[in-house]
């Protein structure tokens, strides 16, 4: 199934935390001189405009992004990721919203290289000119799912890998999770970072209980709730789930997440998840 096109929903408030924490992850890559490879396997887009149609549809985008737009009380690592969308914008008024390739390029380095790995025909074409005449880029037609064991391990030892499926389709999670482990085991020095949405809360626990067991050290995840779980009423949380995490991005997110759960949340249910999944072993 290609039925899903994010510029429904870019600038939702799962796009804030998805890029809050992707954001902070690369701030952390770019501190050595040493180069760093990122692969992004389901990257859509490089960007979105808020102004036509399909954002408008639902108007997403205006619970999310839009209720920061204006803020300046923001946590240090919330107005790093603000500014990001405010370059995205030059006019000074919120009309676009940058994707997750928008992210990582911007980061990259003279030696560092980018994989963007897309299916959907449409959001191909749109990749393929936002990565043009960027040697550091390289867009893949295919199933990020098996590029994401494919392309690894790099040869340049660090880096991360982005795993943001639509879960369109239910065996997602399934893949999502069997995706994650195979290339944890192929690339033990990469940082991965897992998207996840909650819509039927038994899917989580499902893929937390999955990854629990795994063996895979140094897990954490942070999640954002902006409404109470509720099945059938569409997705009310959204987490990302992190191996390898940089040691400063806990104390990063617990200060955004109470931040975000009070700015986001719908007539005061805001929420938050934030804990190690697995610790350092043994």
């Amino acid at each position: 199934m290609l039925s899903y096109r994010h510029a429904f929903h870019a600038g939702n408030f799962a796009d804030v935390l998805k890029h809050l924490v992707l954001d902070r992850i690369l701030a952390h890559l770019v501190k050595k001189d040493k180069p760093f490879f990122c692969l992004d396997t389901h990257a859509g887009a490089g960007g979105y405009s808020l102004t036509g149609e399909p954002a408008r549809r639902n108007g997403e985008f205006e619970a999310g992004i839009g209720r920061l737009w204006e803020r300046d009380d923001l946590p240090a690592a919330l107005a790093e990721y603000l500014a990001v969308v405010r370059e995205f914008n030059p006019s000074g008024r919120l009309q676009a919203y940058p994707g997750s390739p928008y992210f990582e390029r911007r980061r990259l380095r003279a030696g560092d290289r980018l994989v963007l790995c897309e299916l959907h025909p449409a959001e191909l074409v749109r990749l393929k000119s936002f990565a043009r005449k960027d040697p550091r880029l390289k867009v893949v037609r295919g199933d990020g799912f098996h590029e994401c064991i494919a392309l690894l391990p790099p040869h340049e030892r660090r880096g991360l890998v982005l795993i943001d499926p639509s879960y369109e389709i239910k065996t997602d999670y399934r893949r999502a999770v069997e995706a994650l482990l195979g290339a944890c085991r192929r690339f033990e020095t990469g940082i991965f970072a897992l998207w996840y949405p909650v819509i039927e809360r038994r899917r989580i626990d499902g893929l937390e209980q999955a990854l629990g067991q795994s063996g895979i050290r140094r897990i954490r995840l942070f999640e954002l709730g902006v409404g109470p779980d509720a099945r059938g009423h569409g997705m009310t949380a959204s987490g990302m789930i992190v191996v390898n995490a940089p040691w400063t991005l806990a104390d990063e997110m617990e200060a955004a997440l109470p931040f975000l759960a009070d700015a986001l949340g719908r007539d005061g249910g805001g929420h938050y998840r934030a804990f190690e999944l697995t610790g350092e072993g043994p």
